[in-house]
Protein backbone atom coordinates (compact mmCIF):
# COMPACT_ATOMS: atom_id res chain seq x y z
CA UNK A 1 0.00 0.00 0.00
CA UNK A 2 2.88 2.60 0.91
CA UNK A 3 4.13 1.87 -2.65
CA UNK A 4 1.03 3.26 -4.26
CA UNK A 5 1.01 6.36 -2.28
CA UNK A 6 4.09 6.97 -2.53
CA UNK A 7 4.37 5.94 -6.63
CA UNK A 8 0.96 8.29 -6.35
CA UNK A 9 2.31 11.30 -4.91
CA UNK A 10 5.77 10.81 -6.79
CA UNK A 11 4.40 11.06 -9.98
CA UNK A 12 2.30 13.89 -9.31
CA UNK A 13 5.20 16.13 -7.88
CA UNK A 14 7.59 15.00 -10.66
CA UNK A 15 4.81 15.40 -13.94
CA UNK A 16 4.16 19.21 -11.97
CA UNK A 17 7.63 19.81 -11.96
CA UNK A 18 8.31 18.80 -15.43
CA UNK A 19 5.81 20.88 -16.77
CA UNK A 20 7.17 24.06 -14.83
CA UNK A 21 10.55 23.26 -16.15
CA UNK A 22 9.87 22.25 -20.14
CA UNK A 23 7.06 23.62 -20.49
CA UNK A 24 3.79 22.00 -22.60
CA UNK A 25 6.69 20.20 -24.39
CA UNK A 26 7.03 17.44 -21.39
CA UNK A 27 2.80 16.95 -21.53
CA UNK A 28 2.78 13.80 -23.66
CA UNK A 29 5.84 11.92 -21.97
CA UNK A 30 4.42 12.85 -18.66
CA UNK A 31 0.79 12.13 -19.43
CA UNK A 32 2.04 8.32 -20.74
CA UNK A 33 4.86 7.77 -17.96
CA UNK A 34 3.11 9.63 -15.15
CA UNK A 35 -0.25 10.18 -15.34
CA UNK A 36 -0.76 7.05 -16.91
CA UNK A 37 0.51 5.49 -13.52
CA UNK A 38 -1.07 7.58 -11.29
CA UNK A 39 -4.74 6.83 -13.00
CA UNK A 40 -3.97 3.40 -12.57
CA UNK A 41 -2.14 3.34 -9.09
CA UNK A 42 -5.68 5.79 -7.95
CA UNK A 43 -7.33 2.07 -8.71
CA UNK A 44 -5.15 0.26 -6.52
CA UNK A 45 -5.98 2.64 -3.91
CA UNK A 46 -9.74 2.31 -4.38
CA UNK A 47 -9.46 -1.32 -4.18
CA UNK A 48 -7.49 -0.86 -0.49
CA UNK A 49 -9.47 1.52 0.98
CA UNK A 50 -13.30 0.41 -0.31
CA UNK A 51 -15.51 1.86 1.87
CA UNK A 52 -12.96 2.82 4.36
CA UNK A 53 -12.17 6.63 3.67
CA UNK A 54 -11.74 6.66 0.07
CA UNK A 55 -12.78 9.72 -0.92
CA UNK A 56 -11.42 11.87 1.65
CA UNK A 57 -8.29 9.88 1.60
CA UNK A 58 -7.77 10.48 -2.43
CA UNK A 59 -8.32 14.13 -1.91
CA UNK A 60 -5.58 14.39 0.87
CA UNK A 61 -3.43 12.48 -1.62
CA UNK A 62 -4.87 14.84 -4.67
CA UNK A 63 -3.98 18.10 -2.47
CA UNK A 64 -0.61 16.77 -0.73
CA UNK A 65 0.84 16.64 -3.76
CA UNK A 66 -0.18 19.89 -4.82
CA UNK A 67 1.00 21.05 -2.17
CA UNK A 68 4.47 19.67 -1.72
CA UNK A 69 4.95 20.60 -5.45
CA UNK A 70 4.19 24.32 -4.18
CA UNK A 71 6.72 23.77 -1.21
CA UNK A 72 9.46 22.64 -3.26
CA UNK A 73 8.98 25.46 -6.33
CA UNK A 74 6.53 28.11 -5.39
CA UNK A 75 6.57 28.75 -8.94
CA UNK A 76 4.64 25.80 -9.95
CA UNK A 77 1.67 27.00 -7.95
CA UNK A 78 -0.34 27.64 -11.38
CA UNK A 79 0.50 23.71 -12.60
CA UNK A 80 -0.07 22.79 -9.23
CA UNK A 81 -3.24 23.91 -8.91
CA UNK A 82 -4.23 22.74 -12.06
CA UNK A 83 -3.32 19.64 -10.95
CA UNK A 84 -5.49 19.47 -8.22
CA UNK A 85 -8.49 20.22 -9.87
CA UNK A 86 -8.57 17.58 -13.42
CA UNK A 87 -6.82 15.26 -10.85
CA UNK A 88 -9.69 15.76 -8.26
CA UNK A 89 -12.55 15.79 -11.26
CA UNK A 90 -10.68 13.07 -13.63
CA UNK A 91 -10.62 10.81 -9.76
CA UNK A 92 -14.41 11.11 -9.37
CA UNK A 93 -15.09 10.17 -13.06
CA UNK A 94 -12.34 7.44 -12.77
CA UNK A 95 -13.92 6.08 -9.25
CA UNK A 96 -17.66 6.12 -10.47
CA UNK A 97 -16.50 4.11 -13.62
CA UNK A 98 -14.28 1.90 -11.83
CA UNK A 99 -17.44 1.06 -9.15
CA UNK A 100 -19.59 0.37 -12.00
CA UNK A 101 -17.21 -1.92 -12.99
CA UNK A 102 -16.10 -3.92 -9.90
CA UNK A 103 -17.36 -7.21 -10.83
CA UNK A 104 -15.30 -7.22 -13.97
CA UNK A 105 -11.48 -8.63 -14.48
CA UNK A 106 -9.06 -6.53 -13.17
CA UNK A 107 -7.72 -5.41 -16.30
CA UNK A 108 -11.22 -4.07 -17.70
CA UNK A 109 -12.00 -2.44 -14.66
CA UNK A 110 -8.56 -0.38 -14.24
CA UNK A 111 -8.60 0.46 -17.98
CA UNK A 112 -12.47 1.24 -18.32
CA UNK A 113 -11.61 3.72 -15.71
CA UNK A 114 -8.42 5.00 -16.91
CA UNK A 115 -10.16 5.98 -19.97
CA UNK A 116 -12.83 8.01 -18.03
CA UNK A 117 -10.13 9.92 -15.68
CA UNK A 118 -7.80 10.34 -18.98
CA UNK A 119 -10.47 12.14 -20.59
CA UNK A 120 -12.10 14.37 -17.89
CA UNK A 121 -7.73 15.30 -17.14
CA UNK A 122 -7.06 15.94 -20.58
CA UNK A 123 -10.02 18.16 -21.03
CA UNK A 124 -8.76 20.22 -18.00
CA UNK A 125 -5.51 20.23 -17.14
CA UNK A 126 -3.63 21.48 -19.90
CA UNK A 127 -6.76 24.55 -20.37
CA UNK A 128 -5.86 25.55 -16.40
CA UNK A 129 -1.97 25.15 -16.36
CA UNK A 130 -1.32 27.00 -19.42
CA UNK A 131 -3.98 29.48 -19.53
CA UNK A 132 -4.83 28.31 -22.80
CA UNK A 133 -6.84 25.90 -24.90
CA UNK A 134 -4.54 23.47 -27.23
CA UNK A 135 -6.54 20.69 -28.93
CA UNK A 136 -3.87 19.63 -29.73
CA UNK A 137 -2.57 18.99 -26.47
CA UNK A 138 -6.04 17.66 -25.28
CA UNK A 139 -5.98 15.04 -27.35
CA UNK A 140 -2.04 14.14 -27.20
CA UNK A 141 -2.66 13.95 -23.90
CA UNK A 142 -5.43 12.04 -23.73
CA UNK A 143 -3.90 9.22 -25.88
CA UNK A 144 -0.89 8.74 -24.18
CA UNK A 145 -2.50 8.62 -20.56
CA UNK A 146 -4.75 5.68 -21.73
CA UNK A 147 -1.72 4.20 -23.23
CA UNK A 148 0.45 4.56 -20.60
CA UNK A 149 -2.31 3.55 -18.14
CA UNK A 150 -2.64 0.37 -19.83
CA UNK A 151 0.70 -0.47 -20.02
CA UNK A 152 1.30 0.42 -16.36
CA UNK A 153 -2.00 -1.72 -15.70
CA UNK A 154 -0.65 -4.83 -17.86
CA UNK A 155 2.44 -4.61 -16.05
CA UNK A 156 1.28 -4.65 -12.49
CA UNK A 157 -1.19 -7.23 -13.31
CA UNK A 158 1.78 -9.15 -14.72
CA UNK A 159 4.48 -8.61 -12.03
CA UNK A 160 2.90 -6.97 -8.90
CA UNK A 161 0.08 -9.77 -8.71
CA UNK A 162 -2.29 -6.77 -8.10
CA UNK A 163 -5.34 -8.29 -9.28
CA UNK A 164 -8.50 -8.22 -8.14
CA UNK A 165 -10.51 -10.62 -10.37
Amino acid sequence: MNFAVFGYLGAIILANLSLLWFGPSAAIVNAFLLIGLDLTLRDRLHEAWGDQGLWPKMLVLIASGSLLTVALNVDAWQIALASAVAFGVAGCGDAVVYHWLRHKPYLWKVNGSNVTGSLLDSLIFPTLAFGLWMPELVIGQFLAKVAGGYCWALWFNRFLCLRHD
